[in-house]
């Protein structure tokens, strides 16, 4: 646990990353991307703070964030209902200074008057867009041990398929970095490198009064990006240190890894990477166990609780309350929550988002390169 001369506050931003599944943040936003059969992916990060005794974290929200507040309500399932810190969702236009905003700079601009009047020491930044039982202990200790201006998770992987295709801003900036020993010596803003690059995972550790001064100094200026804008061209008078992440972690980076990363933890390995450290925390729906009915078939799936099975179902992910009827074959699918599949329907390859119906005899197919998707509340 953090010792109480070293301890953090969280600030989470679930918005960031939203445009690269456009399909599933159409109606939220990143964070509240259902992940393993019952799990959000604002959950891992927040289970990992409050896991090292991180007991006060703000989520900076921009839009779409209805689903967020309905998941994370009072905060009480990761025990952050609290009279001192606990968790604050803070919206754009929450106080009369706060503007909608586009990057980390501007966000942090909105509350820095908020920051100003908490007691910690160390502040930790996080996205959202990567599902990781993550150690900010370990990161703190090695920030206090460099004597670090500025500490940034990273891991040393190769570049998703999508990142190294698109071309425009306009979905989200990704970063690596060249090291110096443990020094950052050069933030690369969208890189086009082939082979195992230090990928940043955008979590950051800094002192709360450092980072009250560089936002304020970044945000007169006009600046909007805390990695392109604060940090890369001042890698001469900051000590930026970079923390190597070797555990498991899964990021979504467009539909195809989102599929695929859902599908990897139908191997008990990655199951295990994953989720056997620190417990990971989610919201409670009282429900059922899943029934399995005489009949069914069932192989290589991870089915959460309140299913009804009658059907096949083979290597595909369940969420909560899924009904497979007498007849229906699944294969190689993520179905959310509440979704029905109807007598006789064949459907293979496919993402169906919460409450969707596939109609009796009807055959719905996709590909493992591409998985059709099929929206929230449709029938078909």
């Amino acid at each position: 646990m953090l010792t109480s001369s070293e301890n953090a506050l969280g600030i989470i931003f679930p918005n960031s990353y939203d445009a690269l599944v456009p399909e599933l943040s159409n109606i939220r936003l990143m964070a509240s991307i259902p992940f393993a059969s019952r799990y959000r992916m604002i959950d891992f990060i927040l289970s990992s703070m409050v896991n090292c005794g991180i007991s006060n974290v703000t989520v900076l929200v921009r839009n779409n964030y209805f689903s967020l507040m309905d998941h994370l309500g009072s905060g009480r399932e990761w025990d952050l209902t609290r009279k001192n810190g606990g968790l604050h969702i803070i919206p754009p236009f929450a106080e009369k200074q706060n503007k909608l905003f586009n990057g980390h700079v501007e966000a942090l601009a909105n509350v820095l008057e908020f920051l100003r009047h908490q007691n910690e020491k160390y502040v930790f930044l996080s996205d959202a867009n990567i599902a990781v039982n993550f150690d900010f202990n370990a990161m703190l200790q090695a920030h206090i041990a460099n004597n670090a201006d500025v500490t940034a998770a990273y891991i040393a992987e190769e570049l998703p398929e999508s990142a190294l295709k698109h071309t425009a801003n306009d979905r989200g900036l990704y970063y690596t970095f060249a090291l110096t020993g443990t020094r950052i010596s050069k933030i690369y803003i969208n890189p086009r490198d082939t082979g195992v690059q230090n990928f940043s995972m955008n979590i950051y550790c800094i002192e709360r009064k450092k980072l009250i001064d560089l936002i304020n100094a970044a945000f007169v200026r006009g600046q909007v990006y805390f990695e392109r804008d604060v940090l890369a061209p001042n890698l001469d008078s900051l000590n930026v240190q970079g923390f190597k992440y070797e555990g498991y972690a899964a990021r979504i980076s467009d539909m195809k890894s989102y599929f695929e990363e859902n599908m990897k933890l139908l191997d008990d390995e990655n199951l295990d990477a994953l989720f056997s450290g620190n417990p990971i925390y989610t919201k409670i729906r009282d429900d059922n166990p899943t029934r399995y009915i005489p009949g069914s078939r069932v192989s290589n799936v991870m089915i959460a609780d309140g299913c009804v099975i009658e059907g096949q179902v083979e290597n595909s992910v369940l969420f909560r309350g899924v009904k497979i009827e007498k007849g229906a074959i699944v294969r190689n699918c993520i179905l959310m929550q509440d979704t029905v599949i109807k007598e006789g329907a064949i459907v293979d390859y496919t993402i169906t988002d919460k409450q969707v119906v596939i109609s009796a005899g009807k055959e719905m197919k996709g590909a493992d390169t591409f998985p059709l998707y099929i929206a929230k509340g449709h029938q078909v």
